[in-house]
C-alpha cells in the first residue's frame, strides 16, 4: 500500500462519481486505498475472484487456481496451488487457523496456512448438493446431504449454528443444533441470470443475516419461536426486519453498525451494456426503504470490463476495512478517522472548523498537530486580507511560543499590517524583546498619533524602551508643538519614568483632567507651590478642595501668598476656609471684608454675622464707603448704634416691614418710640405699624398718636385686624386657663388614687419611733398598727396624742422636716 499513498490522498476525488461533485460541501464517510505491493504483481499475470479477510492476514483466491495468504498491507506470505481453475469461495474459521477452499470444478480443500495437517471437525461444500462433513469417534468423515434439487448451489456463509445457503430458487437457513431447516428466501427478480447477478450473503451477527439480490435487499432477523406454536415446526423461524428495492445491481454487502455498506454494480446504458465506475454506498435500512447516508464511485482498474459477478465485498468486522474485489483490483475502504476530517476540513479551506476539530481531539490525531492547523488558518486569513482576524488568532494559536510570535510580527510589518496585531500581542509574564514593541510604536508614531496614545497607555511602561520612545515623541513635537495627543502621551511617558514635575508641567499647560489625580497620587504637592495660580486657573473648584484638605503640606500662608496678585482667586480660596472652620483664617478676615465686597457681596452679610474676629470699624467704613445699606446696619446694630441702624432702614431703604422686624429683634421701647415718632406723619408706616405691632407695644398709644384727619390706607382693615388679635389673646388666655384647671384636677384625682392604694406590711418594715419590728413575733396577741400616706409606720402605742384638730393624726417626721403632714391612711388591728 506505500506505492499508492501518494494515490490515496486523491482518493476524496478519484472515488466520487459527477453528481457528487457538485455537492461538495458534503464530508465522505469512508476513505480509500488501493491494495498494492505484491497485489499489483499477482493481478498483473492472473486476476482476483475472490477473498476472505481475517483480523491478521487475507486470503486471495484467483481465476488460476491460486490462493496467496497476505499480510494486511498486501504483501505475499504464502502461496497455493489450488487447482487449475478459478477459485469460487475461500472460508476460515473463527481462529483463521483453518482455510476452506472450493474451486469451480467442484472440489474443496481444507489446509492449515502453516502446512500442518487439517483439524476441522465439521465443514459444508455445496454444488448440486449441500452436503455437511462430520469427524465421528473414529475420525472418520460422516457426509450428509442438507439439501438438494433445486440446481447449483452458488454461495454458502455460515455463522455459529446456522448455515446459510443460495440457489437459482432462493436463500435457505439451516440450523445445526436442530438439524432443521427453518426458512427459504425466495429469489425476487426471477428475470436476472443467477450467474451474471449472483446472491449475496452477509452475517451481521448469529442471528442477522443480510441478503442481496439483483436490485433487492432483505435483512432476516432469526428468532426462536413460542414453545406452544411449535408442534411440527422449526424450533426457530425468520422475520424479514426490512426489504427494499435499490438502483443498481449489488455485488456486495456488509455491515457497519446499525448500517449497510453496499457495493454496487452500474449500467450507465442498459441497451448498450456500457458499464460505469461500481459505487460503494453507505445506506440506512428502514423497513420498506433505506436512505442514503453517501455514495462513492470507486474507479477501480479494468471497471469497463467487468460484470457484477466480477466484483465483491468482504469485511473485518475488528477494524470496520471494507475490501472490494475486482479482478484487476482491491481497494480498500476505511471509516474515516479525525485526521482524516481535518484534511477534508482543510482541503475545503474550513479553516477554523479544523482548528477546533484538532483542539478537541488532540489527543487522538496523529497525522495533524493543533498549532501548524493553526497557522495554515492565519495564513490562510492573511492571504484574504482579513489581518484583524488573523491577528486575533495569533493569540490562541501562537500561545507562549514567543519564536512564532516574532516572526508574524515581522510577516505582519512586511505586509505594513503592524497596527492589525498590535492589540494582541504578549504583555503579561511572557513578552516579546522591547525591541519589537518599539518597532510597532515608532510605526504608530508615523502615521496614527492617536493609535500611539492608545498603545502607551495600555502597554506596561517596562515593554520597551522608555526613553527612546520619549525621544521620539519629542522629535515629533518639534513639528507640532501644540499636538494635544502628543503632549498627553509625553507626560504618561514622563509619569512611567517618574519624571512627575515634567508630567505635571505638560498636564497643567493642556489644564488636563488627570493634574489632581497625579498629584494626588505621586504627592507632587512640593512641585505646585509655585504653580498654585495655574492649578486655579483650571479648576477653581477642585483646586481649593485639594489645597484645603492638604493643609498640612501647602500651609495657608503660603496658597495666599501665591493668590496675592489673584484677589478673585484668593477670595475663592479664603471664602471656602472660612466654610469650613470660622477661625482658621481669622488672621485674613480684615482682607476678607474687601474681597467679599469686591466679589461677592451677596455673601457679605452672612460672613459679618458668623465671623468673631473681623474688625467692625474697619468693616463699617468698607460697607459705607460702597453705600451697602444692610451691611452698614447690621454693622450698626452690632456695635450698639441701634437707633442710628433703624433711622437706616427708615430713611434709606423705606422699609416699615424691615424696620418693625428690626425694632422686634432689639426689643428696646425707646426703637419703638423712635419708629413710632418717625412713622406718625407717615400714613403707610402707620398702616404697617397697626398690622403688626400689636403683640409688642399697646396699639393705643399709636392710635392716640394719629393725627384727627389724617387718611390712613386700609385703616379699617388694620383696626379689625388689631381687634382680631385682641380677641385672640382673650381666646389664647381662656383658653390656657381651662387647660391648668383640667390638668390641676387631674393630677389632684391621680394622687388621691395613689394615696387610696393599700401598703403592704410585713416582716421586714419596722416603727419609726421604737425601731422594733412593726409587727409582733406571736400574731395571734392582738396588735394596732397606723400606717401613714408617706409610708412611715407606727406602733399606735408609740405615737403621741393627737394634734390640735380633732380626729388628725400626723405623722412626726414629716412634720419635724417640714414636708407636710401627712395623716394616716391606715389602721391594722387584730
Amino acid at each position: 500500500m506505500a506505492e499508492v499513498e501518494d494515490e490515496s490522498r486523491k482518493t476524496s476525488e478519484e472515488f466520487t462519481d459527477e453528481s457528487e461533485e457538485e455537492d461538495s460541501e458534503e464530508e465522505p464517510k469512508l476513505k480509500y486505498e488501493r491494495l498494492a505491493n505484491g497485489v499489483t504483481e499477482i493481478l498483473q499475470k492472473d486476476a482476483a475472484s475472490c477473498m476472505t479477510v481475517h483480523d491478521k492476514f487475507l486470503a486471495l483466491g484467483t481465476h488460476f487456481g491460486k490462493v496467496f495468504l497476505l499480510d494486511v498491507q498486501g504483501n505475499v506470505t504464502q502461496k497455493f496451488e489450488i487447482s487449475s481453475v478459478k477459485i469460487n469461495q475461500i472460508s476460515l474459521d473463527e481462529s483463521g487457523e483453518h482455510v476452506g477452499i472450493c474451486s469451480e470444478d467442484g472440489k474443496v480443500v481444507a489446509l492449515h496456512p502453516q502446512f500442518t495437517r487439517s483439524n476441522y471437525k465439521q465443514f459444508v461444500t455445496g454444488g448440486t448438493k449441500l452436503l455437511l462433513y462430520e469427524r465421528n469417534w473414529l475420525n472418520r468423515w460422516k457426509t450428509s446431504v442438507l439439501h438438494e434439487g433445486e440446481g447449483v448451489i452458488t454461495n454458502i456463509h455460515w455463522r455459529a449454528n446456522l448455515i446459510a445457503w443460495a440457489n437459482n430458487v432462493g436463500v435457505k437457513i439451516y440450523d445445526i443444533s436442530t438439524k432443521q431447516r427453518i426458512t427459504n428466501v425466495l429469489r425476487d427478480n426471477v428475470s436476472l441470470r443467477p450467474d451474471m447477478y449472483p446472491c449475496s450473503l452477509c452475517w451481521k451477527d448469529n442471528t442477522t443475516l443480510i441478503v442481496g439480490w439483483g436490485t433487492s435487499i432483505k435483512i432476516c432477523a432469526v428468532k426462536e419461536r413460542n414453545p406452544t406454536e411449535m408442534r411440527d415446526l422449526p424450533s426457530r423461524y425468520v422475520e424479514i426486519v426490512s426489504a427494499f428495492e435499490t438502483e443498481f445491481f449489488i455485488s456486495g454487502l456488509a455491515p457497519l453498525a446499525d448500517q449497510l455498506v453496499t457495493l454496487f454494480f452500474v449500467k450507465e446504458n442498459s441497451d448498450q451494456m456500457f458499464r460505469a465506475r461500481p459505487r460503494l454506498d453507505i445506506i440506512q435500512p428502514l423497513p420498506e426503504s433505506c436512505e442514503e447516508i453517501s455514495s462513492d464511485a470507486l474507479t477501480v482498474r479494468n471497471f469497463q470490463d467487468n460484470e457484477c459477478r466480477d466484483y465483491r465485498l468482504e469485511h473485518s468486522e475488528g477494524e470496520s476495512l471494507f475490501y472490494i474485489i475486482s479482478p484487476k483490483d482491491i481497494v480498500v475502504a476505511k471509516e474515516r478517522d479525525q485526521d482524516d476530517h481535518i484534511d477534508w476540513l482543510l482541503e475545503k479551506k474550513k479553516y477554523e472548523e479544523a482548528l477546533m476539530a484538532a483542539e478537541i481531539s488532540f489527543k487522538n490525531i496523529k497525522r495533524h498537530e493543533v498549532q501548524k492547523i493553526g497557522m495554515a488558518y492565519i495564513n490562510h486569513l492573511v492571504e484574504k486580507g482579513d489581518y484583524d482576524s488573523a491577528a486575533r488568532k495569533c493569540q490562541k494559536v501562537l500561545g507562549k511560543n514567543m519564536d512564532l510570535w516574532e516572526n508574524e510580527v515581522y510577516r505582519f510589518k512586511t505586509i505594513g499590517q503592524l497596527k492589525a496585531i498590535s492589540q494582541y500581542l504578549p504583555r503579561g509574564d511572557l513578552r516579546l524583546r522591547p525591541a519589537i514593541y518599539e518597532m510597532i510604536l515608532h510605526e504608530f508614531l508615523k502615521t496614527d498619533y492617536e493609535g500611539f496614545a492608545t498603545l502607551i497607555r495600555e502597554w506596561p511602561g517596562e515593554l520597551y524602551n522608555n526613553m527612546a520612545i520619549v525621544q521620539a515623541v519629542i522629535d515629533h513635537l518639534k513639528k507640532d508643538p501644540t499636538n494635544r495627543t502628543l503632549l498627553t502621551t509625553l507626560a504618561e511617558l514622563y509619569t512611567y519614568d517618574q519624571r512627575y514635575d515634567r508630567a505635571l508641567e505638560i498636564y497643567l499647560r493642556l489644564r488636563h483632567k488627570d493634574v489632581y489625580q497625579l498629584i494626588h497620587k505621586h504627592n507632587l504637592f512640593s512641585s505646585i507651590e509655585d504653580k498654585i495660580v495655574l492649578l486655579m486657573d483650571f479648576d477653581k473648584e477642585k483646586a481649593v478642595d485639594m489645597l484645603l484638605d492638604n493643609e498640612d503640606k501647602i500651609s495657608t500662608d503660603r496658597v495666599v501668598e501665591e493668590l496675592g496678585d489673584r484677589p478673585e482667586l484668593l477670595h475663592v480660596y479664603l471664602h471656602k476656609l472660612f466654610k469650613r472652620d470660622h477661625h482658621k483664617g481669622q488672621k485674613y478676615h480684615e482682607r476678607q471684608i474687601g474681597l467679599y465686597a469686591e466679589y461677592d457681596r451677596p455673601n457679605l452679610l452672612p460672613f459679618l454675622r458668623d465671623s468673631t474676629h473681623c474688625p467692625l470699624e474697619k468693616a463699617l467704613e468698607i460697607c459705607q464707603q460702597r453705600n451697602f445699606v444692610e451691611e452698614t446696619v447690621f454693622l450698626l446694630s452690632r456695635m450698639g448704634n441701634c437707633r442710628r441702624a433703624l433711622q437706616m432702614i427708615m430713611e434709606e431703604l423705606g422699609d416699615v416691614d424691615k424696620a418693625i422686624e428690626f425694632a422686634k429683634e432689639q426689643d428696646d421701647a425707646e426703637l419703638w418710640e423712635d419708629l413710632i415718632s418717625y412713622s406718625i406723619d407717615k400714613p403707610p408706616f402707620i398702616t404697617g405699624l397697626l398690622n403688626n405691632i400689636g403683640t409688642h407695644v399697646d396699639p393705643i398709644l399709636l392710635i392716640h398718636r394719629i393725627k384727627e384727619g389724617m387718611e390712613i390706607p386700609n385703616l379699617r382693615d388694620s383696626l379689625v385686624k388689631i381687634l382680631q388679635d385682641y380677641n385672640l389673646q382673650i381666646l389664647l388666655r381662656e383658653g390656657c386657663k381651662k387647660i391648668l384647671v383640667a390638668d390641676s384636677l387631674s393630677l389632684l384625682q391621680k394622687m388621691h388614687r395613689t394615696q387610696m392604694r393599700g401598703v403592704r406590711v410585713d416582716e421586714e418594715n419596722i416603727c419609726e419611733s421604737c425601731h422594733a419590728t412593726i409587727l409582733p413575733s406571736d400574731m395571734a396577741k392582738p396588735f394596732s398598727v397606723v400606717v401613714f400616706h408617706c409610708r412611715h409606720m407606727f406602733h399606735k402605742e408609740c405615737l403621741p396624742s393627737p394634734g390640735t384638730i380633732h380626729g388628725v393624726q400626723f405623722c412626726n417626721i414629716c412634720s419635724a422636716k417640714r414636708r407636710g403632714p401627712g395623716s394616716g391612711i391606715l389602721e391594722m388591728k387584730k
